[in-house]
């Protein structure tokens, strides 16, 4: 039973190969990367979303990034040894024919090993492809039963079990490889698939094995956050579940994997610090505008949950040439924690209170009534852009009601929006600022929802939708934006500030709306005003607006907090100095209570810890850590593309929604309706 158990996980993994096969040759169809061979080596093809590009993209310019420094080393000077690149589990990849093509190979040969039915195909499809045979030259196929299944001059494919040590060192040095030369190991999204004894004892094969060589490794990291959790659930869904991540979760604890195993030196990092520090702007610019793409928080998760290492042994491999020092991308940590916030599922009528979407908005129409609308969630079994509302009634305490309700009457229904506003006019009247309905279409008008009961009924509120205001107004042609209420002069405005559109991807701008007559009016605003940014928080205080954080220029996390002041000619802008500094970061929630900003949740990218919440006490600028206590609550609990109702009075944060598409592993969306208790927050007055 348990060989036929690992037969079926193997199994499980040789598909992930045809996946992954489709996914780099999407990549190189919409020029991502410079890759001619890779549709010819998979049957098929198959489209990609932007996200699954991306996370390719970076998966291909880190290990090209590995090689080129590899090549660069050994292959420079006349008379070295031959170099040797070993690509274990290397499935349908590319790598050989792209290195044939750029000149590579003159003083250098290429080993690929992988499941015998995965090496079989790969070398059949050589066979069978003119264009291919055509790099490799002259070649030999083995004979049945063979361990060698393609054999030229400078490449050699192999089908083995990586499991299997004596087998897969013997049939290497028959093939060739001379494990006194120069030599490269890759590892892409392999090591995590093999039980971690096995894992350990081929890391250690090859620290013994080879006494000149560099180990590079690409794989799944951080397992224990939201992000994580819902990662390997994936995994066991697909019977491929991820080995190892408990005892190696970060790139710090990968590092003393290799080093005790044998290795010399070793450096790893998660790929947004590769990104950063090792991509040059010009190139992240490029990549970055390739398609429409609005999935930004998924984006640097995913590159949060990979590492790419390189283990070196011998004095002329030193890892350092591989990853220099940089200085460029900081860690910023937290603050050690001051409190913990418990969260706990709210309790009441179960049904209809969950709020199964992200990237929409929620307003508190009176104590007791809360709306949401818009954004992209489950609807009637489906996933979707939701038309329908949500309705949260409070019965008792701290008890909800929960309900989904479709617009009414014959007039403008819910244009399925996301990532708008929506602001409370009156305890009936909600306004609604923004959006978008694709990253190409930016949701036009404004919109006005009216929620009442109809002929004063004991039943649900009804909600009608007005549109008004001219479709063509490229002000509200923004989405991630921020619309908050200010006053001046004992009037009330909505300012609405930032955010992204389709021609900039970040907006600096801001604009005043009066509440009363509903039209854009100018007031000076004195003072130097914040970079421009979206996905930002934004807050009412003392009659102006507090904005924090924000995904800025370059899609970089943001860390500054802007007070728009009211002052007697109209605003100014004043920066808060904050001590500790807080960790840059967006797609999070925040609200004053007690003097004091709260930012709840979120995404970022300079820290490993998981955002919990930040505390600024706005009269000193002092900051402070609480984690979210979540031992109570159904896990994962993803806390970005979500809202939050504050209830002073109660000490009790409400966190609605929230998840997002976590790139090929699925859609998540929070199943539960959650409350946070700040009641040990005023602890510390």
């Amino acid at each position: 039973m348990g060989s036929r158990n690992r037969e079926r996980r193997a199994e499980a993994v040789q598909s992930t190969n045809d996946s992954s096969a489709l996914s780099k040759s999407s990549l190189a169809a919409r020029g991502y990367v410079h890759d001619a061979f890779a549709a010819l080596l998979v049957p098929g093809t198959a489209r990609r979303a932007p996200l699954i590009h991306r996370g390719y993209y970076v998966r291909a310019r880190a290990v090209r990034h590995c090689v080129r420094a590899f090549i660069e080393q050994t292959c420079a000077a006349p008379g070295t040894p031959r170099a040797q690149i070993l690509s274990l589990g290397a499935g349908s990849d590319s790598l050989y024919f792209r290195l044939k093509t750029a000149g590579h190979l003159a003083g250098a040969a290429v080993w690929e090993v992988d499941f015998p039915d995965v090496a079989e195909r790969k070398a059949q499809r050589i066979r069978d492809t003119p264009d291919l045979c055509a790099l490799t030259g002259p070649f030999q196929s083995g004979d049945h039963g063979s361990t060698l299944c393609f054999e030229s001059s400078d490449y050699r494919i192999l089908g083995l079990d990586l499991r299997q040590l004596q087998r897969l060192d013997q049939a290497l040095a028959a093939a060739g490889l001379d494990a006194a030369f120069p030599t490269l190991l890759l590892a892409e999204a392999v090591l995590t698939y093999l039980e971690p004894d096995d894992a350990a004892a081929l890391i250690a094969w090859a620290a013994q094995r080879f006494s000149n060589a560099i180990f590079v490794v690409y794989e799944q990291m951080r397992p224990q956050d939201a992000f994580g959790e819902f990662m390997q659930q994936h995994f066991r869904h697909l019977n491929s579940p991820l080995h190892g991540l408990d005892r190696f979760p970060d790139a710090e604890a990968q590092q003393q994997r290799f080093l005790q195993a044998g290795w010399t030196a070793c450096r790893a990092m998660d790929l947004n610090e590769f990104y950063r520090c090792f991509l040059p702007a010009e190139e992240r610019r490029r990549m970055e505008n390739l398609e429409p793409f609005d999935e930004f928080e998924e984006w640097h998760l995913k590159c949060a949950h990979y590492f790419i290492l390189a283990a070196s042994r011998g004095d002329s491999l030193s890892h350092t040439l591989v990853f220099p020092p940089s200085e460029t991308f900081p860690r910023i940590d937290p603050a050690s924690p001051s409190g913990v916030f418990p969260a706990s599922v709210v309790t009441g009528d179960t049904q209809g209170l969950g709020l199964k979407r992200y990237g929409h908005a929620s307003v508190l129409l009176s104590p007791g009534v809360i709306l949401s609308a818009g954004g992209f969630g489950e609807q009637e079994g489906r996933h979707c852009r939701v038309s329908k509302f949500h309705m949260l009634l409070r019965y008792s305490d701290f008890e909800w009601k929960g309900n989904q309700i479709g617009s009414w009457g014959t007039g403008a229904q819910w244009d399925g929006r996301l990532y708008h506003t929506m602001t409370r006019l009156s305890d009936t009247q909600v306004l609604v600022l923004g959006g978008r309905l694709s990253p190409v279409t930016p949701a036009l008008g404004i919109l006005q929802l009216c929620c009442e009961n109809e002929d004063n009924s004991t039943e649900d509120p009804i909600v009608t939708v007005t549109k008004f205001g001219p479709e063509e107004d490229s002000t509200l042609s923004r989405w991630r934006h921020s619309t908050t209420e200010v006053s001046c002069e004992n009037q009330k405005y909505l300012f609405v500030y930032g955010g992204r559109s389709v021609a900039e991807p970040v907006l600096s701008d801001w604009h005043f709306l009066h509440v009363g007559t509903m039209t854009w009016v100018r007031i000076r605003v004195e003072g130097e005003g914040p970079e421009g940014r979206h996905s930002h928080s934004a807050c009412s205080w003392q009659g102006g607006a507090l904005i924090a954080g924000g995904l800025g220029v370059s899609e970089e996390p943001l860390s500054s907090v802007f007070f728009l002041k009211p002052i007697t000619s109209g605003f100014l802008w004043e920066s808060i100095a904050i001590q500790p500094p807080i960790t840059p970061r967006y797609s999070h929630t925040a609200h004053v209570i007690n003097a004091k900003l709260l930012l709840v949740g979120g995404v970022w990218i300079h820290s490993s810890a998981v955002p919990g919440v930040t505390v600024i006490d706005l009269s000193t600028g002092l900051s402070f850590e609480y984690q979210i206590d979540t031992t109570c609550v159904p896990w994962p609990l993803m806390l970005h593309n979500h809202t939050s109702i504050l209830f002073p009075e109660e000490q009790q944060l409400l966190l609605l929604g929230g998840g997002g598409n976590c790139f090929s592993f699925g859609t998540y969306f929070n199943p539960h309706t959650v409350t946070l208790d700040l009641s040990p927050l005023s602890a510390r007055q």
